[in-house]
C-alpha cells in the first residue's frame, strides 16, 4: 500500500460510482443537452448521466453545507447582536492541466445557482491573476507558467480577501487564451452568494512555499475545496489530444499566441505536446499540484473518458 493511499484511507470516506449516485435523492436534474453542451471542455464527453451521477449529488451535498454555514452565521450574529455581513461562501476548484476542472467549475456553477438559497453563483479563474506575459518574459518565467511563481499571488489573495469580506464590488483580471496573456478587461463581482474559484494552485499552503512567507494564501479563505484527480498517464493523453484538436480551434486564429502550431503535422503536434507535458506541465503537477490534493475536502476521480470512477470526501 502507497503511503498516498494509506493517507487517502484516513481522511476520506470512498464511494464508488453507484454509490455517489444514490446520494442525489430526489434532486432535479436542471441542466438540458444544449445547456450541457456549451459547458463542455474541448475533448470532454461530459454526458447528462454524468450530471446526474456526479455532480447532482455533489450539488445537493453543497447546498446542505452552504445552508449550514449560513445558519451558523445567523446564530453568530444573533449572539454577538450585529447585522450580518454579506460574505459569500467560497468553493475552490484544483488539479492538473487537461483534467477538466474548468468544466467541473462551469456545471457546479451551473446546478448551484438553481437552488434557491443562493441563486447567484460567480465563477473566476485564476488565469487572469498570472502575470502579464511580458513580465513573465522580463522574469524569465515564460517556461515557468503555471508554476505558482508565475502567479501574482499578492493581487489573487488581496480579490479573494476583498470577496471574503463583503465588499460591494471587486474586480478579476480576466485571460485570453488567444492572446497567452492578461486582459485589459475586467470580470466585476459583486456579492455573490457563492463564489468558486478555479485554478492549479488553489490548494496551496506556506507549507509548499521553499522560503518562508508570512502572508495568508487562498486557501485560507476557502470554505470547500475540490480536487479534480487522474492518472498521469491519462493527463499526458489527455493533454495530448487537446493540443491536437487546438490546431483546428484556438491556434487556427491568426491572432493565436501558438498559430504557428496550426499546420503541423499528427506526429509534429503530438511530439511537441508531449515535449510539454514532460518539461512544464508533468513537473508542475507532481511538484506543485498534486501534493495539495489530500488537503480538498473531495476529491473527484476520473478514469478513462473523463469518467468519474471514485469519489472520495474528507471524513
Amino acid at each position: 500500500m502507497t503511503t498516498a493511499n494509506s493517507i487517502q484511507q484516513a481522511l476520506y470516506m470512498p464511494f464508488h460510482r453507484q454509490q455517489w449516485a444514490e446520494l442525489r435523492e430526489s434532486v432535479p436534474l436542471t441542466l438540458s443537452e444544449t445547456e450541457l453542451k456549451k459547458l463542455r471542455g474541448i475533448n470532454e464527453k461530459v454526458s447528462l448521466t454524468e450530471v446526474t451521477d456526479i455532480y447532482l449529488p455533489l450539488s445537493r451535498l453543497l447546498n446542505l453545507i452552504v445552508g449550514a454555514k449560513q445558519q451558523r452565521g445567523l446564530v453568530l450574529n444573533e449572539f454577538l447582536g450585529q447585522t450580518p455581513a454579506k460574505s459569500p461562501y467560497i468553493i475552490s476548484i484544483a488539479g492538473s492541466v487537461a483534467v477538466g476542472k474548468s468544466t467541473t467549475a462551469r456545471i457546479l456553477q451551473a446546478l448551484l445557482s438553481h437552488w434557491p438559497e443562493h441563486p447567484k453563483v460567480d465563477l473566476i479563474t485564476t488565469d487572469g491573476f498570472l502575470y502579464p506575459l511580458a513580465e513573465l518574459k522580463q522574469k524569465g518565467l515564460l517556461q515557468r507558467k503555471g508554476f505558482p511563481e508565475s502567479y501574482d499571488m499578492k493581487l489573487l489573495v488581496e480579490f479573494i480577501a476583498a470577496i471574503k469580506s463583503g465588499a460591494e464590488l471587486v474586480e478579476a483580471p480576466l485571460y485570453s487564451h488567444i492572446s497567452y496573456d492578461r486582459l485589459p478587461e475586467v470580470q466585476q463581482v459583486r456579492q455573490p452568494d457563492i463564489l468558486i474559484l478555479e485554478g492549479l494552485n488553489v490548494l496551496q499552503t506556506e507549507l509548499d512555499s521553499p522560503v518562508s512567507i508570512k502572508r495568508p494564501f487562498v486557501s485560507d479563505f476557502v470554505d470547500f475545496s475540490i480536487y479534480v484527480d487522474a492518472d498521469e498517464s491519462l493527463l499526458k493523453h489527455w493533454y495530448i489530444d487537446r493540443f491536437l484538436q487546438f490546431r483546428h480551434t484556438a491556434f487556427a486564429n491568426e491572432r493565436s499566441y501558438f498559430h504557428h502550431y496550426a499546420k503541423l503535422s499528427d506526429a509534429e503536434a503530438e511530439h511537441i505536446a508531449a515535449n510539454i507535458w514532460d518539461t512544464i506541465n508533468g513537473p508542475n503537477l507532481n511538484l506543485n499540484i498534486e501534493p495539495t490534493r489530500e488537503r480538498a475536502h473531495l476529491i473527484l476521480k476520473k478514469g478513462q473518458d473523463h469518467l468519474m470512477d471514485k469519489v472520495l470526501l474528507r471524513k
